[in-house]
């Protein structure tokens, strides 16, 4: 189905109608814009894994418990969508900080305003986000509403496509790898999973100066495009020794572990790698639980914490950054929106290197 969209407000988009079921191409009820929003047509969007796990409609909490999506406040039908870059259209009455013709990355982790994780700058653990692409139609649609222009980042001088992923992967990323600092540069951190985010945390990485990253993963493509990223080694996790094998890559055990997967096979292996005194950061929304010994935690001295994308300052690092050209781009694959299905099964299927972009 073509995606065609020629009228100024029309909003149409790849709409989720159904859990577990194919994105339906729609249009969707427009509004007038009020006080301070701002209305972008989108031109960029990135796909994501969490956009996989809002279309399954649950997550597996392990022990036997499940978050629905009507847990977490969100109803259907809905644009997914929230690695979003566009072009500003439409001005509310009160809208300060933006002008028509604007091109803005949209941080899409808008918290509610008034607790006290919003008036701290923690929008992104506020306990009712009004998320771009989750809670509110996303850059699976032609346009979006912004609820104020202080969220539109300019991109500055870097490719648009590359720009639309730091909303969320280049975002996410670096607030992971700022929760393992300080970090000696030739200390050993281990990346389990080497997708768009795995990727992503190699180049962000290499830009911090650190050197001594060993990544491991199940496919033999994403493997091979960790070394191409500047990873010093990566090992298969089919391997019946994975650990002892990762450990010897690293020349010892690793001062921190960013885990992109985050399943009780990823996590329990990346606690079994670190030193004493090391970190393990969760990233990936996978599944499940696993184990833990509470003396082994007291005498290892080690860390477990979890990680939720990254605050608006956070991203406005990540841009400066990458316009520093310190920061390297991951690998892009742009993919027209009217594919936004097949984009969505290309990733569900593992066959995506670095990151999907819809334009």
């Amino acid at each position: 189905m073509s995606f065609i969209d020629n009228r100024r407000n029309a909003m149409q988009g790849w709409v989720l109608v159904k859990n577990d079921a194919p994105l339906v191409c729609m249009e969707i009820e427009d509004r007038p814009l009020k006080g301070g929003e701002v209305r972008l047509r989108v031109t960029h969007c990135g796909v994501c894994h969490s956009d996989l796990h809002v279309c399954r409609g649950w997550y597996d909490l392990g022990g036997g418990r499940a978050l629905s999506l009507a847990d977490r406040g969100i109803t259907l039908p809905r644009a997914l969508g929230h690695e979003v870059l566009g072009r500003v259209v439409e001005l509310g009455p009160e809208v300060h900080g933006a002008e028509i013709g604007d091109v803005r990355i949209v941080y899409p982790w808008i918290g509610c305003g008034h607790c006290k994780m919003c008036r701290r700058g923690d929008e992104n653990l506020c306990d009712n986000m009004r998320t771009i692409g989750i809670k509110e139609h996303g850059g699976f649609a032609s346009q979006i509403i912004v609820p104020d222009a202080r969220y539109l980042v300019d991109p500055g001088r870097i490719d648009p496509a590359w720009a639309a992923t730091l909303a969320c992967s280049g975002l996410t990323v670096y607030s992971a790898a700022a929760k393992i600092m300080p970090l000696e540069p030739d200390d050993a951190v281990l990346l389990i999973g080497c997708g768009g985010l795995g990727l992503a945390a190699i180049a962000m990485l290499r830009a911090k100066g650190h050197h001594n990253i060993v990544a491991t993963d199940i496919d033999d493509d994403k493997l091979q495009a960790a070394l191409e990223a500047g990873a010093r080694a990566v090992v298969d996790s089919r391997m019946p020794d994975v650990r002892e094998a990762l450990i010897r890559s690293a020349d010892g055990p690793f001062a921190a572990a960013l885990d992109f997967v985050n399943s009780p096979v990823t996590a329990k292996l990346g606690l079994e790698c670190l030193a004493k005194n090391g970190k393990l950061v969760l990233v990936g929304v996978g599944n499940g639980e696993i184990p833990l010994s509470l003396p082994s935690m007291v005498f290892s001295g080690k860390t477990i914490r979890g990680t939720n994308s990254g605050t608006l300052q956070e991203l406005r690092g990540v841009v400066e950054l990458a316009n520093s050209g310190e920061l390297n781009p991951v690998p892009i694959t742009l993919m027209d929106k009217s594919l936004t299905n097949e984009a969505m099964s290309m990733l569900h299927d593992g066959k995506v290197v670095g990151r999907l972009v819809l334009v």
